[in-house]
């Protein structure tokens, strides 16, 4: 078997023409094309139809994050824009306490324009909040890779960094939409059930649900479980490097509920909604080895590496590492379970938990086609041709698909 950091990622090109990447959602979210693979099979529906197409007692996990209005607009005396790119917290590091803190807190942030922009020098913004004009400033600290760190500080106490950025953040959409924000994009860029703040990018397999399709699925029996992963702005970055063992996969944050941990180890068939609910569920499985490993592991101590699911020594069944977990949760009283994930899932990796994906469909030579050709092998060109050929729309304001593999494959 070839080594999964061997795989080239040229192997994984299409030809992507820029008509067939959505620009905007359709009006009825529940309207978009539905494509189906079964057990080597394709066809395609409507996406409201798709309870046709689950059995009864399925589970569905859907990623609950909300994007933040993470990009930030800065203008310099001399005219010069900076635009700074939240990415995720780092004093405090919790996202629920740095969109409570008041006053000041740290982010790491891509910064555009940043030679424009001396480390210490600081750049401030008049915003409006809840009614009160405060002095938003920013101080660019130290690089960390292509990133820096940038210490946002105002004076007003009564204010937390979640209102400032409602104010005057704006919303990330996806850099190949080739277009700027509009305000519909707030909405629409959502998930209906998105709750916790913390992504730059939304989990746009979700997109697509209505409060009427979840209807249609509790009619039949099928349980909706809800998970987090803060997605980054790594989602968007293709892979540069040749072979994919030379590119770094960015760092994730979930969250994952006692109750849900229960709910997945008692499921007949768990289906991922979206790649970051595939992600956080199959990261799940290591972290069930790592505590089986050593139950004495602190909750901060717990992280799934790049390549850990291609190490030698994780032999523990589905069942196995979920208990672990729920024991481990027992023993320290937790509600919830908090990890960070750097997994990346390619050709050659066993899934443990997820049988099931709805996606949509991916840019070329990207980390998401990889996982999506982990899933379905070789068939992931057959699938897109036939998206091509019947008019599918492409990427996140685009169509889905619901992707079953053949009863007994890894």
């Amino acid at each position: 078997m070839q080594n999964p950091q061997d795989i080239a990622i040229e192997d994984f090109n299409y030809d992507l023409p820029d008509e067939r990447i959505a620009k905007f959602p359709l009006e009825k979210r529940d309207e978009s094309k539905l494509l189906l693979y079964r057990n080597g099979e394709i066809s395609h529906s409507i996406f409201k139809n798709i309870p046709d197409y689950l059995n009864e007692g399925d589970l569905l996990v859907c990623n609950n994050t909300r994007v933040i209005q993470a990009r930030l607009v800065f203008h310099k005396e001399t005219g010069a824009r900076i635009e700074v790119f939240c990415l995720e917290p780092i004093r405090p590091h919790d996202y629920v306490l740095t969109f409570q803190t008041t006053g000041e807190c740290t982010w790491k942030c891509m910064v555009g324009n940043a030679s424009k922009w001396k480390p210490g020098t600081i750049l401030e913004k008049s915003v409006t909040v809840e009614g009160k004009e405060i002095i938003f400033k920013a101080e660019k600290q130290e690089a960390v890779g292509n990133a820096y760190y940038v210490r946002f500080f105002w004076e007003d106490t009564t204010v937390n960094f979640a209102s400032i950025l409602d104010a005057f953040g704006v919303l990330p959409i996806p850099p190949y939409l080739h277009r700027e924000t509009v305000d519909r994009d707030k909405i629409t860029y959502q998930t209906v059930y998105s709750k916790i703040k913390g992504s730059v990018a939304a989990p746009t397999a979700g997109l697509h649900f209505t409060p009427e399709v979840f209807a249609s699925l509790e009619k039949k029996n099928i349980h909706c479980e809800e998970v987090t992963l803060h997605v980054g702005a790594g989602t968007f970055q293709p892979v540069k490097s040749e072979t994919i063992g030379d590119h770094e996969m960015h760092t994730e944050w979930i969250s994952v509920q006692k109750s849900v941990v229960e709910k997945i180890r008692q499921a007949g068939k768990v289906i991922a909604v979206g790649t970051t609910s595939v992600r956080t569920l199959e990261s799940l499985y290591y972290i069930g080895c790592q505590l089986a490993e050593n139950p004495n592991l602190c909750e901060s101590e717990l992280k799934v590496t790049q390549w850990m699911p291609y190490q030698s020594g994780y032999n523990l069944s589905t069942e196995e590492s979920l208990d672990a977990i729920l024991a481990f949760m027992e023993k320290h009283g937790l509600e919830s379970i908090c990890a960070d994930t750097q997994i990346i899932i390619v050709p050659g990796y066993t899934f443990h938990i997820v049988k099931a994906i709805i996606t949509n469909f991916h840019q070329p030579q990207s980390t998401l086609l990889l996982l999506i050709s982990a899933f379905v092998g070789e068939d992931w060109k057959r699938m897109y041709d036939y998206a091509m050929k019947n008019d599918f729309r492409f990427l996140s304001y685009g169509d889905s698909s619901l992707l079953t593999r053949t009863v007994g494959a890894n």
